[in-house]
């Protein structure tokens, strides 16, 4: 037994390692360049493919990783604590497009799909999010009828990381009627069906090399092969999709909270006031101790969340905790890295200032803390009457 725990403990080490290599060498060279110019590197994420980070939960029999949320959380992390933007779309590709199929795919689906996403030929995208239903999904104004042996698709889809570059689509679009129960439906729709168009990339604050842009639906025609498990249930399958992508998020802000308290780690013990490098100083050296703290206390919540979820264990409530905690204890790391760098905390010239940029999507992404809070308490009550 020790044996076997020890062989996985340095499996685990490796992953870790190949990530961290990768992201040091591929990634780290180019990080502002594509912050400032908007580049979305999609020869990076062919490169991850071939890594395996692109299909890291993806069974090999489908030309994935084969691995689990363990070795998920530590190429994420490694990831994301050189580049936000990255990790980011990392995480958007594997616990969502990819995930969604994986979970609630057929096996022709599967059989047709998983491999391209899997080796990163393909990049993925998730649409459920709509200009006037973020929180509030159910009232979602994208709408799907049925026409013989195809759906037709009218609406649109706000806020969709790869919406432009993504090469295969998981829509969830309204079947029935508002405020009924069973009344979405989730559609696998490949780019270029007729009818199905992006928008402008969004220019944002951060996650500015992770492509962000609406998609648009003009009587687009879906076959019916094209539906991701049963009709009327693509909100019950988005809630499971959402359980494992707050876990990405999770460790995407955790990667980034690592990110900014090792640049504030550095600095503090390189620059010298009075004297002495100011890492030495209480007021800083207590800091750098709440923020380590922070991390890793997050790291835990989150380890026990991707433990639940290797185990086919409900995380709903431990995963929202996890994204909840870690995204927002990631907001006050970045923001003590740039306090701890002072003035060249607001210049580019140090890596603070785009992990504080970055860092603040993650409440708001995925569900914001608010909606993690309800998600919380609801699971909490349950627990209490049952």
């Amino acid at each position: 037994m020790n044996e076997n725990l020890n062989a996985q403990i340095e499996d685990l080490d490796l992953i870790r390692r190949s990530a961290s290599d990768f992201a040091q060498m591929y990634i780290k060279p180019h990080v502002m360049e594509w912050d400032e110019s908007q580049t979305f590197p999609v020869e990076i994420f062919r490169q991850m493919g071939d890594q395996g980070f692109m299909g890291v939960l993806v069974p090999e029999s489908y030309g994935g990783s084969g691995l689990n949320y363990e070795a998920y959380i530590a190429v994420l992390d490694e990831i994301s604590q050189v580049c936000g933007s990255i990790g980011l779309s990392l995480a958007a590709h594997n616990s969502l497009c990819t995930n969604h199929i994986l979970l609630f795919g057929n096996e022709d689906q599967k059989s047709k799909y998983l491999p391209l996403l899997a080796s990163g030929k393909w990049i993925g995208a998730w649409g459920l999010t709509e200009t006037n239903t973020g929180s509030d999904a159910g009232a979602m104004q994208t709408v799907a009828v049925r026409d013989g042996n195809d759906w037709i698709l009218n609406g649109s889809k706000n806020f969709i990381t790869h919406a432009i570059s993504g090469d295969v689509s998981v829509v969830i679009a309204r079947t029935g009627a508002v405020g009924e129960s069973n009344s979405t439906t989730a559609f696998i729709i490949e780019k270029g069906t007729p009818g199905f168009t992006a928008g402008k990339k969004e220019n944002k604050m951060g996650m500015r090399a992770s492509e962000t842009a609406c998609l648009f639906f003009d009587n687009c025609r879906v076959p019916n092969e094209n539906v991701l498990g049963k009709v009327g249930e693509g909100f019950k399958q988005s809630l499971g999709v959402l359980d494992g992508g707050r876990i990405s998020i999770a460790t995407l802000a955790l990667g980034i909270a690592k990110g900014a308290y090792k640049a504030a780690l550095d600095y503090a013990q390189q620059r010298e006031q009075f004297g002495k490098p100011i890492a030495q100083f209480q007021a800083i050296g207590f800091k750098l101790a709440e923020m380590a703290t922070k991390i890793e206390t997050a790291e835990l919540l989150i380890m026990k969340a991707g433990s639940l979820k290797d185990q086919g264990q409900k995380v709903t409530k431990v995963s929202a905790m996890a994204k909840y905690y870690a995204s927002e204890i990631a907001v006050e790391v970045a923001n003590e890295s740039v306090q701890i760098h002072g003035g060249y905390g607001f210049t580019k010239d140090y890596p603070a200032e785009k992990f504080y940029r970055d860092v603040k999507l993650c409440t708001i992404g995925e569900g914001t803390t608010e909606i993690q809070k309800i998600v919380i308490s609801r699971e909490i009550l349950k627990e209490a009457k049952a």
